[in-house]
């Protein structure tokens, strides 16, 4: 299960949000040859057209269980200031080929206003 987290994006800023991703037994998750992904939309049901993905990356050593996301000054300008809800999956294939997702961060965000642009 996903572990739940307010974040707060100011509008016009640049964001970095670091995750650390741990293992059930609460160790370092080993992140080789993983893909990270993630969203932020207006509400659960909005089209792709209300959808800004952050940059998702996982950098080496993979092996620290680091994710680094971020979203641009001019990313977070076009975001209108408010409520919306954000998710974080992971994801690599088996050795049988399949596709497995891992839904890791999920939760609420609150874009607030600029008054300097």
């Amino acid at each position: 299960m996903a572990q739940y987290e307010e974040i707060t994006i100011d509008q016009g800023s640049d964001v970095s949000i670091t995750l650390n991703v741990t293992d059930t037994n609460g160790a370092k998750k080993n992140l080789t040859n993983y893909t990270a992904y993630a969203k932020l939309k207006k509400n659960y049901n909005s089209d792709s057209d209300d959808t800004t993905s952050f940059t998702a990356a996982i950098p080496t050593p993979e092996t620290d269980g680091v994710i680094t996301l971020a979203l641009t000054n001019t990313e977070t300008d076009a975001l209108k200031a408010g409520r919306y809800v954000y998710d974080v999956e992971i994801s690599y294939i088996d050795s049988d080929s399949n596709t497995i997702i891992e839904r890791i961060l999920e939760g609420r965000a609150q874009v607030t206003p600029s008054v300097t642009k």
